[in-house]
């Protein structure tokens, strides 16, 4: 039997932990980017891995805070885990990850160093990407510790990890499956919300519709963790971190299981025409393609981000049709 608990640990922030006898997981909802980030325990072992974390960053004032992230620090300290990989479902264009700042913070701790991963395709990403913001291949080639192929499986503690390949939001995107647990990044949103936007390059709806296919052949009871939630736009009071996969199949008001590809592909694309930038788009790209590092300071100590002279749409378009890593 699961067992569920409702914590608000920090102004308009929701920590909800579910214990279950294979893991424990803690989410904790990231307010003003609306991400879900995640700690996954082996309850006998006490190793762990964090999914998909936030550094503030304040795109007005140009500065980044650790205060997310500290409190990641301060949850993992309380219960005893030992941290052992960082994961990341992709390069994400809606918040700054605190990747490399978490494996600075927790290596002296607990006397090893925590591996930051994602999925190979990174240096698909990172090669189309990196050139329009002049970041130095030096700085990208390093930049995560582990590039996980499909399918391979890992170890946390007792528990065993897979990552599966998920296209479709982005090419490079990969989902964990953990016990019954899935952790699905922006793939499929909680069943309110449906799937998440498919327009950035690399993107596809035709790929993220069988990716939720797969999500959705997986047995009724496991539970798909979102990687966002935005609770206003459902007109919901909280932020929900999972349904399982039967509440998917029959609610997702996006990829139900009567919804056909060329429906849902006409109906992600007319959407997606529609929606702006993300506000942290530029920032975000550049940092998180360096595994959550800033840039190399200048000889006065400072750093410097690169902003296109044209919008997001208009600086792309000319490449919308093409294709920057395989689906």
């Amino acid at each position: 039997m699961d067992r569920a608990e409702l914590v608000f640990d920090a102004p308009n922030s929701v920590h909800t932990e579910i214990t279950t006898p294979m893991a424990t997981v803690d989410s904790v909802h990231h307010p003003k980017t609306g991400t879900w980030q995640y700690i996954v325990a082996d309850p006998n072992t006490l190793d762990a891995v964090i999914i998909d974390p936030v550094m503030d960053f304040d795109a007005a004032t140009r500065t980044v805070t650790t205060e997310t992230a500290d409190r990641l620090v301060s949850l993992v300290k309380k219960k005893g885990y030992r941290i052992v990989h960082i994961l990341e479902t992709h390069v994400h264009a809606d918040h700054v990850t605190a990747a490399s700042y978490l494996q600075s913070v927790l290596e002296p701790h607990q006397a090893c160093r925590p591996a930051v991963c994602i999925g190979r395709r990174i240096r698909d990403a990172q090669q189309f990407f990196g050139p329009k913001y002049g970041v130095p291949s030096a700085e990208l080639s390093s930049a995560f510790d582990r590039l996980l192929e499909d399918d391979e499986v890992f170890p946390i503690g007792e528990l065993e990890a897979r990552i599966v390949h998920l296209p479709g939001h982005t090419a490079d995107h990969v989902g964990y499956i953990i016990g019954e647990n899935v952790f699905c990044g922006d793939s499929v949103l909680n069943a309110d919300l449906g799937t998440a936007r498919c327009d950035f390059p690399g993107g596809s709806s035709k790929a993220l519709y069988k990716s939720t296919r797969k999500l959705l052949g997986l047995p009724s009871r496991h539970k798909l963790w979102t990687g966002h939630d935005d609770p206003s736009a459902a007109e919901r009071r909280c932020p929900v971190p999972y349904m399982s996969v039967e509440e998917q199949r029959q609610g997702n008001r996006h990829v139900h299981e009567h919804v056909t590809e060329q429906a849902f592909q006409q109906m992600r694309d007319e959407r997606d025409a529609g929606l702006g930038d993300p506000e942290l788009l530029h920032a975000s790209l550049q940092i998180n393609m360096r595994g959550g590092r800033l840039p190399k300071p200048t000889p006065q100590g400072e750093y410097y981000l690169r902003l296109p002279q044209l919008g997001f749409g208009d600086c792309y378009a000319e490449h919308a049709a093409k294709r920057w890593c395989h689906v």
